[in-house]
């Protein structure tokens, strides 16, 4: 299993983009908990620290596609590193000046959010010229899948081990310093450094013009639904069984789940065309979500989140295939920028909607939701399996001087991406 993983990371750069973009994404991989942490250590609310979060999570929203359509048209480091310094400057001065001053400190995460690097799409589209076959590609969107999963479990406690250490403001600060160096390096690499994208159509809508992406953007709106509202039930689930042991356990078995599932997805090359796959993988999601309704004890209910898990990171996986192909020419960054706004704007729906649902019904309602909303998930890409499975009509085809001395031309992803 791990043979193709260890061919990937072995595969020259690759090894350090993957752990740069990693350590790129920690500011926002534990921005929700750092601003958190940080304002009730200044004697902030919980009501207050909720708004500054929320009020990042929109600007980063807002940000990411942004950004990304600036990378396809100016390049990686004109605009990565500059955006990552604008980010950690703002929450460093969000971490000295405090939340006495209501209107500074939103404006400052609000800086913090918008600027936050799309380091994650700009990533994704330098896997086709980094690495020289196309099953090496779908095994590293997979990969990257996985890692996901262990930034977010280990972001959280690297930030609670400096609160622990020093303080919440010194907490906020390591980790955008963190951010910075990931970004810097990255964007000296000469993958980063070389890349440009195919030329483009100038159109307003940018990478929002291929109905395939808005119909692949449709349906993972909800899989972020399901992610979102699931950690609140769980949240419901631990009142009653145990506390925050409980959901520190039910968090651990969803995040260890698909750290499994994406192992195993990426480990082997599978038949059959991507949207077909995707249908499938989406189904699975919602029948191991059913179970969750049940609210068996503690150990059972641990046992069945990590079921739940499974096929997560492997639709995600596969979502970065499609969003590669759809992606109209010129605009790869940008389209998977769209894809990681609409994830993270389906699961702050999906958090908010649980809310009320658990109190009005507990946590075996709560746990009803993300069922559904991968129900509607699979319904959206039955409805527009046409335009998923239509043919993009661009060449898949790209010329890599730099990784090719006999300028040989070999088949590529469709993004067109050039080292």
């Amino acid at each position: 299993m791990a043979a193709g993983y260890v061919e990937i990371l072995r595969t020259r750069h690759a090894a350090r983009l993957l752990a740069g973009t990693l350590v790129g994404r920690l500011p926002n991989a534990t921005a929700a908990i750092a601003v958190v942490l940080f304002v009730r250590a200044e004697g902030g609310s919980y009501s207050l620290a909720g708004v500054l979060a929320a009020v990042y999570g929109v600007a980063n929203a807002v940000g990411q596609p942004l950004l990304g359509r600036l990378v396809d048209l100016y390049g990686q480091p004109r605009v990565q590193l500059p955006a990552a310094l604008v980010s950690a400057l703002a929450m460093t001065v969000f971490a000295l000046t405090g939340v006495e001053v209501f209107a500074g400190a939103c404006a400052a995460v609000v800086v913090a959010g918008l600027f936050t690097p799309p380091l994650e799409g700009g990533l994704r589209a330098l896997w086709p010229s980094v690495l020289r076959r196309e099953e090496q590609v779908q095994t590293a969107y997979a990969m990257d899948a996985v890692a996901q999963e262990v930034m977010f479990t280990l972001g959280p406690l690297l930030v609670t081990l400096c609160v622990s250490l020093w303080s919440a403001g010194a907490a906020l600060v390591v980790v955008n310093v963190l951010g910075v160096l990931g970004a810097l390096s990255v964007v000296v690499s000469p993958p980063s450094r070389a890349w440009r994208s195919a030329p483009r159509e100038a159109h307003w809508l940018g990478a929002l013009r291929s109905p395939g992406l808005l119909a692949l953007l449709g349906a993972f709106l909800f899989v972020g639904v399901a992610l979102g509202s699931i950690t609140v039930a769980a949240v419901s689930y631990a009142d009653g069984h145990g506390g925050d042991a409980v959901y520190g356990r039910l968090m651990a078995a969803l995040g260890l789940g698909a750290l499994v599932g994406g192992s195993v997805y990426g480990a082997r090359r599978w038949p059959g065309a991507p949207e077909r796959r995707l249908r499938m993988l989406v189904g699975f999601l919602a029948v191991c979500y059913v179970p969750l309704t049940l609210v068996p004890g503690a150990v059972a209910m641990t046992v069945l989140t990590g079921v739940a898990g499974v096929f997560l990171a492997p639709c995600i996986a596969v979502a970065f295939v499609l969003v590669d192909r759809h992606a109209p020419g010129g605009t790869v960054t940008e389209a998977f920028s769209w894809l990681v706004t609409t994830f993270t704007v389906g699961a702050s729906v999906g958090t908010g909607l649980a809310g009320p649902v658990v109190q009005a019904g507990g946590a075996r309602w709560g746990f009803g939701v993300p069922g559904a909303a991968a129900v509607v998930s699979l319904l959206v890409l039955l409805a527009t399996g046409r335009v998923l499975a239509a043919p993009v009509g661009r060449g898949r085809v790209a010329v890599s001087s730099e990784n090719d001395p006999n300028r040989a031309v070999e088949p590529r992803f469709s993004s067109g991406d050039r080292a």
